[in-house]
């Protein structure tokens, strides 16, 4: 068992890395940009554990600050204490907090969430598919949720220069508009390749 957790752990780490390092890992939808990073670390959370999916998700933090230190986007103040905030010249470890932490949960939160929704669907004949489809959207929802909404609360000022408002409900809307556009599509993602992915894999890890 321990050989298995190990190999599959390894692997999932491969394509995490693999993902946050090149584009492979973002998906161009017309005006919006997707990120399948976190999709990894849905399904190994639910395969391998809270502990293992903890792991997977700090190395995606990880590689979101240096990713965001190497080639430094609009807001990648906010991921990388090394870029300065908008306005000053200097970074903030805030950064590490919002590349880090919202990513750790979600390779925790996966594992219970699909634990609670199989026993709340315990009667349904799809609960399987339902529930992994729920968790990969509801797990996705709450990462955006969490980054989008560190962000606008640490650095509110940056954030909204950096999105060229100058009002609190600016700034919401600033926020809604990425919740609703590159959320939303990053949650389908989620729940669809969580419910397909998964049940093949749960047959395997169980011989």
């Amino acid at each position: 068992m321990k050989i298995r957790d190990f190999t599959l752990t390894t692997v999932f780490l491969a394509i995490i890395l693999l993902f946050a390092l090149t584009p492979i890992g973002f998906i161009h939808l017309g005006v919006i940009k997707a990120t399948i990073i976190h999709i990894p670390i849905i399904i190994a959370s639910i395969i391998l554990g809270p502990r293992i999916g903890a792991f997977l998700g700090l190395a995606f933090g990880i590689s979101s600050v240096i990713t965001n230190t190497i080639a430094p986007t609009l807001l990648s103040f906010a991921f990388s204490p090394a870029i300065p905030v908008l306005g000053t010249s200097q970074g903030s470890l805030w950064a590490l907090f919002i590349a880090i932490v919202p990513r750790v949960i979600v390779g925790i939160l996966p594992y219970f969430l699909y634990k609670f929704l199989q026993k709340v669907l315990a009667k349904m004949k799809s609960n399987l598919k339902v529930s992994l489809f729920l968790t990969g959207l509801l797990t996705t929802v709450l990462h955006t949720f969490l980054i989008m909404g560190s962000i606008a609360l640490v650095f509110h000022d940056a954030y909204a220069q950096a999105m060229k408002v100058d009002s609190v409900l600016g700034v919401i809307a600033a926020v809604l508009t990425v919740f609703f556009t590159n959320g939303i599509a990053e949650a389908t993602l989620a729940a669809v390749a969580t419910a397909v992915v998964v049940p093949p894999l749960l047959k395997i890890a169980k011989k």
